[in-house]
């Protein structure tokens, strides 16, 4: 089994978990300002993770519910085994497995797996992106005026006369409309299928981004950092476009 199918076999399983047991998510735990936690959440990534370890036992493995494992080789998975669990929580079914794989410390592979709608994005680096195998563009779209953007950013950066709040309101005063769904991964997707044309983000982790950003970028987006500076997965924040209005957006939330 290589990288690939590795990823997309744990992605696909994790998914149907999570289909399965969608509207009885179990003990949901709080995580403060990081958010909640189910036993779902759990539950999928201890099943990623005996995927990932049965198959490749030396890589190392980063994931947003448990201890980071250092690997005796090169490569690294960063996997968030339920992007969207607020939203999972509540029975929205707005919500992805996400699972990216990193060579040296460049990610090579990415798959986001929607199992609810049964749409598995994937892409390797080089190759283009996919959507259940056709390949996927970004939108054409040029103009602020003619655009839907998605947004994200947690409640504690949202106090009134807070500097996301004024670039929230410069931006909703630009756009056709503002989207606030709350799954990064499924976002960064949508913006590489040319559903949205942009996404801002005040506030990630590596597990949210890692394999988006790479299927965005193979399907023709621009990631960088909110002032428009290189992107990485410490970057903490990011604009996400489909390259043409990317400039507009930096400049309306600067």
């Amino acid at each position: 089994m290589d990288v690939k199918e590795c990823a997309i076999k744990a992605a696909m399983k994790a998914g149907a978990l999570l289909k399965d047991r969608f509207g009885a998510p179990g003990k949901v735990s709080s995580k403060g300002d990081e958010g909640v936690v189910t036993e779902l959440d759990l539950a999928s990534d201890r099943l990623i993770r005996d995927e990932i370890e049965s198959a490749f036992p030396d890589h190392g493995i980063l994931s947003e519910e448990s201890p980071e494992k250092k690997g005796s080789s090169p490569g690294r998975w960063i996997i968030d085994p339920l992007d969207g669990t607020t939203n999972y929580s509540h029975s929205f079914p707005h919500f992805a497995v996400s699972i990216a794989f990193e060579d040296s410390g460049k990610v090579t592979f990415g798959v986001v797996y929607d199992p609810m709608r049964d749409e598995l994005f994937s892409a390797e680096y080089g190759k283009g992106a996919f959507l259940n195998g056709q390949k996927i563009e970004v939108s054409a779209v040029k103009g602020l005026g003619g655009s839907l953007i998605a947004l994200d950013f947690p409640h504690s950066l949202a106090s009134p006369g807070s500097s996301v709040l004024t670039s929230f309101a410069s931006l909703q005063r630009k756009v056709h409309a503002l989207r606030k769904a709350g799954s990064a991964a499924l976002e960064l997707c949508y913006v590489a299928a040319g559903r949205l044309d942009g996404y801002w983000s005040s506030r990630f982790h590596a597990w949210d981004a890692a394999a988006g950003a790479l299927i965005l970028e193979e399907a023709g987006g621009r990631i960088t950092d909110l002032l428009g500076g290189p992107f990485t997965l410490l970057s903490g924040k990011c604009v996400a476009t489909n390259g043409l209005i990317h400039e507009n957006i930096v400049k309306a939330i600067s």
